[in-house]
């Protein structure tokens, strides 16, 4: 896979857009970011994947991921070895980061924050 098809493939997922931080590209849904590309150099992206996902992913295809290192790396960032990447698994990881993204953020939101407020207890 090369760097225009992951970006398509990271596109592909709903709500998502292209920007950009620290001069590399990225993918967000809802301004929170999922995946990015060009770090450390052009040969890789990276997923936002659990903890738990990445030890999954690393140990199937240590050819293809590895964990980010220090702190990132141990909350889940993952860089992707983009040539010895395929298609389906670009899919599925970059489906499980938008999720854990989108996850987040519904999570983040309090049940109440649906109802009107009244200004009454």
């Amino acid at each position: 896979m090369d760097a225009d098809a992951f970006r398509r493939t990271a596109l592909e997922m709903p709500d998502a857009t292209e920007s950009a931080h620290g001069r590399h590209p990225d993918f967000r849904v809802r301004n929170k970011v999922f995946a990015t590309l060009g770090y450390p150099d052009a040969a890789w992206g990276m997923v936002k994947l659990t903890p738990e996902q990445q030890e999954v992913v690393v140990g199937a295809h240590p050819e293809v991921f590895r964990p980010s290192t220090g702190a990132w790396g141990r909350g889940g960032s993952t860089l992707v070895r983009l040539e010895a990447l395929d298609p389906a698994t670009a899919v599925s990881v970059l489906r499980m980061a938008w999720e854990n993204v989108t996850a987040t953020r519904r999570a983040a939101r309090p049940a109440s924050s649906a109802r009107p407020r009244t200004g009454r207890p």
